[in-house]
């Protein structure tokens, strides 16, 4: 008898039907098969309510940046994030047409060229709002924004050689990424992505079967490693103390906490806001107190409710996953998402420091907006599944099963 506990990414099984495509049409048929629609649905929906937030905050945000000279329309950030999210919809669709090979793939040269770009940032980057975190090659781009998705995946991969070799080291692989990539972003100073990233690698660890034990000295090592960086990093101390210290009158996150509650439960109206007049970042950062006055906490409350839908989605998608990298790259990513949405709604009702952190889906942006989809798009691609194979195993119970057999 086989004495070794399952773990989930076996290897396919024999007599697996082959899929052949014969030609485009029928490669969208598949995708369409395939795909997550209720996940997709969710998504889009996201992205349609963040346009129309957009067009609620770009009033405040043009007003605000308009001079002199220039006079920029009260609609100006609302048409350039259309055409930003078309340009992410291209990305997300095109990335969750991909295979799981292709995604693994394009997710490891992702993650290593955006690393190369971060070691670059304090050098070749330029400064915004004290911050240095975008380079410029003839367009803006933020390297830790393309490389959330990278890290999942990488970091999927790395710990999925266990399946062929218990005794690598992945656990000092990962760890050692960990540190690279937060020791590059501390250098900004980015704290609250380095967080984020910090919370990515701790879920994937725990999902890979590490002993929950080491999991909770590594949850005490990183409060030490926040002690240790509001003694010793100026950018951590000045916003911790800021929180703890109360806000005033003309603080950012206290603006944007009054913001929120003034359009009390169904909101002031569109376009009928006064408050976001006086907030920074309403199109970006705070776009979510934006949401709270003109639409109402009601609205604040669905838009929740659709980030936990997603994650709560993709979960149980993974239930019965039986790829372990899969699982895991998926998990990462949904982590990401659920994640940095958590720390910008907290940061807008005040309970969190401010961490200069979009809202995904929703606030304006950029190249993050194009990141963010392409976030999505190889969730999309990791979640595919043909509804007309059977499983025989289930891929996080599983897990877990083999950890308290283990334990």
């Amino acid at each position: 008898m086989n004495s070794r506990p399952y773990v989930p990414g076996s290897p396919a099984r024999a007599g697996a039907p082959v899929r052949r495509a014969t030609g485009r049409w029928s490669e969208v048929k598949i995708w369409w098969r395939e795909i997550d629609r209720v996940l997709l649905a969710l998504v889009l929906c996201l992205m349609a309510m963040g346009s129309i937030a957009v067009a609620a905050a770009s009033p405040a945000s043009a007003r605000r940046l308009s001079s002199g000279e220039v006079t920029l329309p009260d609609l100006y950030f609302f048409w350039a994030h259309l055409r930003w999210q078309i340009l992410g919809l291209c990305a997300m669709i095109g990335a969750s047409f991909l295979d799981r090979e292709h995604a693994r793939r394009l997710g490891i040269v992702l993650a290593v060229a955006m690393l190369g770009a971060l070691v670059f940032v304090p050098v070749l980057g330029y400064e915004v709002n004290g911050a240095k975190r975008w380079i410029n090659l003839g367009f803006s781009f933020q390297p830790s924004e393309f490389l959330k998705p990278g890290f999942a995946i990488l970091l999927a991969w790395v710990l999925s050689w266990r399946l062929r070799d218990p005794n690598l080291p992945v656990l000092s692989v990962a760890t050692g990424l960990m540190v690279l990539v937060g020791g590059l972003l501390m250098l900004q100073p980015n704290l609250g992505d380095a967080i984020l990233f910090g919370g990515v690698w701790l879920v994937l660890l725990t999902l890979s079967g590490m002993p929950l034990i080491r999991v909770g000295a590594f949850i005490g090592g990183g409060m030490g490693a926040l002690g240790l960086a509001y003694l010793f990093y100026d950018n951590a101390r000045h916003r911790i103390d800021s929180f703890f210290g109360g806000g005033v009158a003309f603080d950012q996150v206290d603006l944007a906490q009054r913001t929120l509650l003034a359009g009390g439960w169904s909101g002031t109206g569109f376009w009928l806001g006064l408050r976001k007049m006086q907030l920074p970042e309403a199109h970006t950062d705070y776009i979510f107190s934006v949401i709270g006055e003109e639409f109402g906490l009601i609205v604040c409350a669905i838009v929740v409710a659709l980030y936990l839908a997603i994650v709560t989605r993709v979960l149980v998608r993974l239930v019965e996953e039986e790829n372990l990298f899969a699982l895991l790259a998926s998990a990462g990513l949904v982590t990401q998402l659920g994640g940095q949405a958590f720390i910008n709604i907290l940061v807008n009702l005040r309970l969190f420091p401010s961490k200069g952190m979009t809202l995904p889906l929703v606030s304006y942006g950029g190249s993050s907006t194009i990141a963010v989809c392409l976030a999505v798009g190889l969730l999309l691609a990791l979640t595919r599944r043909n509804p007309f194979i059977t499983r025989e195993t289930q891929g996080l119970r599983a897990l877990f099963a083999t950890r308290e057999t283990s334990q």
